[in-house]
C-alpha cells in the first residue's frame, strides 16, 4: 500500500513567504536607518566647525589657529601661536604640527570648545573614518578650479573638508545641506589619491556609490 506524501499547503507557503518578506523589509529598513545616521553625523561635523570658530573668536577676539597669543590665551604648545594675518594658513589635510590648519584643532580643544588630543597629528576623523580639516578660502582653497577661474570655484572664508565619504553618502549629504549637485554649489565632492595629494573633479557625475570622495564646503 502506497504511503501518502506530506507537504506544505498553499496557505503555509504563503505564510512563510510573508514572514520572509517582513524580515527582508526589516533588514533593508535597518540599513536605511544606519545610512541616514551616518549622513546625519557627517552633516553635524560641517555644522559644528563654524561654531568652534565663532566661539573662539567671541572669547579671545582671535581666529583659532591664527591666534598670535594662543600660548597665553589657552596654554598652546610653545611656538604654536598663529601669525594673526586673518586667515587659517596651510592645507586642509596638513600633517605638519606648526601649520595653522593643525594648530586650529589644538587651540579650540585647549579652549574647551571641542574634545580630542592637543599634541601630535590633530586632525579628527568623521563617522566613516575619514579625515576632517579646514583651511582658508583663498590661496589654500582646495578646489583646483580656484587657481584658474576663481569666480567658478568653491567660495567661502573657510573651506571645510571631510574625506572617505562614499558616493551614496556624499549625494545624500549634498541634498541635505546644499543644492543636490555634488560638483557645484557651496558643497562639492572631489577625488583624492592620498592624504596631501591635490583634489580633482570626479571623473563622472552622478557620483559612483561605492567610491570614496572628499566632500568640501565653503562657509
Amino acid at each position: 500500500m502506497k504511503q501518502k506524501q506530506s507537504g506544505f499547503t498553499l496557505i503555509e507557503i504563503a505564510i512563510v513567504l510573508v514572514i520572509i518578506g517582513l524580515l527582508l523589509g526589516g533588514v533593508l529598513k535597518g540599513q536605511e536607518l544606519i545610512n541616514s545616521a551616518k549622513v546625519k553625523n557627517l552633516a553635524t561635523d560641517f555644522k559644528n566647525i563654524p561654531v568652534y570658530i565663532y566661539g573662539y573668536q567671541d572669547k579671545f577676539r582671535a581666529l583659532p589657529g591664527d591666534d598670535i597669543a594662543a600660548v597665553s590665551h589657552v596654554g598652546a604648545t610653545a611656538g604654536h601661536n598663529g601669525n594673526a594675518n586673518g586667515v587659517i594658513d596651510g592645507a586642509w589635510d596638513s600633517a605638519t604640527p606648526a601649520d595653522e590648519t593643525q594648530m586650529f584643532w589644538e587651540h579650540i580643544r585647549l579652549a574647551g570648545l571641542a574634545t580630542g588630543p592637543t599634541t601630535g597629528d590633530l586632525l579628527p576623523t568623521n563617522s566613516v573614518g575619514g579625515l576632517i580639516g579646514l583651511t582658508n578660502g583663498g590661496i589654500n582653497n582646495p578646489d583646483p578650479a580656484y587657481a584658474g577661474t576663481p569666480a567658478t570655484a568653491l567660495r567661502g572664508s573657510y573651506i571645510l573638508c571631510s574625506a572617505g565619504i562614499l558616493g551614496k553618502f556624499a549625494k545624500q549629504l549634498d541634498i541635505q545641506m546644499d543644492d543636490g549637485n555634488p560638483i557645484g554649489g557651496s558643497m562639492r565632492s572631489f577625488s583624492q589619491t592620498a592624504r596631501g595629494a591635490a583634489l580633482t573633479a570626479p571623473s563622472a557625475n552622478p557620483l559612483d556609490d561605492a567610491t570614496s570622495y572628499v566632500v568640501c564646503m565653503g562657509v
